[in-house]
This record gives structure tokens, C-alpha cells and sequence, in this order.
């Protein structure tokens, strides 16, 4: 019984020194989960889609709650550019691109120092998937997101990001023919 303060005064001395440390852990810690520069490197090498395509977590350090059936092959997206990071993972189907039954979904992971509200998305110097005007701000879930309709590069559909957290941008486009699913597959993203 008379160890118990000494216990006491011990176990709240090791509380407070990982309180203490919890700063500190926070700043060697990445503000967003992008793969090495090495793992990038080698996903632009490798040139041959999965066959068959991935599953919900194709995407390191991501999972895709809700992952529409019918796909067949994806691939790994991912690049370095004007400051920022992005990789990502696109699913699809056999058909052609201009198929209206063409299915196929993009969900990438942007790191960006500089994002820190949806205000900003259209400010984001992507290559491929820029925000451009006839966007729509609705609220999906807990999450601001910034839709829109797509018919360029990324194909027919629609297209939507948001900021997930300071400096971690999520973008995510379905083609068409699943766009109705385009909801639950935002729900369902989890980092």
C-alpha cells in the first residue's frame, strides 16, 4: 500500500511526458500519406494494368467504402509536380471510352501544402482534373464537397473533391453509367 502513490506519481509522470511528446509527434508526422519518391518512380515505370482490378484498398493508406461492380482492370496513378504530390487508383470496364455504359472510377489523393478550405480547389494546380466553373458546393456527409459535371479528359459524369484535412485533397470522378453512385462511394472514402 505504500507504493501506491509512488505508482500514482509514476504513472502521471509518463502520462505527461507523452502528453508532452504528442507536439512533437505531430510535427515528424506527414500532413498527407504520400507514397515515398521511390514507390512513385516505380508505379510510373510499370506500365501494365491489374488484371483483375484491385480491390476497396488499392489505394495505400486509403479505403473505398463503396466500390461498384463490373470493373475489370485498374491501374496506379501517381506524380509529382508544381509543388504538390498525387497518386490514386482508376477501376474500369472492357468497353470503349465513349460507350455510355463505360464504367469506370478515379479516386486520387492530392497532397498540397496550401489546401486548407474547398474555397481553394479550384486554385489547385492539377494536370489533369482541374475545377473550372459549373461547380456546386454540397454538403455530403460531414464533408463540403465540390461537384461537377465532366465530359473532357476524364470522360463523361461527374466529378467532385474536397479538402479532407489541411494540405489533403481528395478528388473523385465517376464516369456515367455510376454516376448515381457517386454519394455513397464519397461516404464510403476513408483515410
Amino acid at each position: 500500500m505504500k507504493n501506491t502513490p509512488l505508482l500514482a506519481a509514476l504513472s502521471a509522470g509518463t502520462v505527461a511526458a507523452a502528453l508532452i511528446a504528442l507536439p512533437a509527434q505531430a510535427e515528424t508526422r506527414p500532413f498527407c500519406p504520400a507514397p515515398p519518391k521511390a514507390a512513385l518512380v516505380k508505379v510510373l515505370k510499370a506500365a501494365e494494368p491489374d488484371r483483375p482490378a484491385k480491390g476497396a484498398t488499392a489505394i495505400k493508406g486509403v479505403r473505398v467504402g463503396h466500390l461498384p461492380k463490373g470493373f475489370v482492370h485498374g491501374e496506379v496513378t501517381a506524380s509529382k509536380h508544381h509543388g504538390l504530390t498525387e497518386y490514386g487508383y482508376r477501376w474500369s470496364d472492357d468497353r470503349d471510352d465513349v460507350d455510355r455504359a463505360h464504367r469506370s472510377l478515379w479516386v486520387r489523393v492530392v497532397c498540397w501544402p496550401k489546401a486548407g478550405s474547398g474555397t481553394q480547389l479550384k486554385k489547385v494546380p492539377l494536370e489533369e482534373g482541374r475545377f473550372a466553373g459549373g461547380t456546386k458546393s454540397m454538403k455530403i456527409g460531414q464533408r463540403r464537397v465540390l461537384v461537377m459535371r465532366s465530359d473532357g479528359a476524364l470522360g463523361t459524369g461527374r466529378y467532385a473533391g474536397w479538402v479532407e484535412r489541411g494540405g489533403v485533397i481528395v478528388t473523385v470522378h465517376a464516369s456515367e453509367a455510376i454516376q448515381t453512385e457517386l454519394i455513397k462511394i464519397i461516404e464510403g472514402i476513408k483515410l
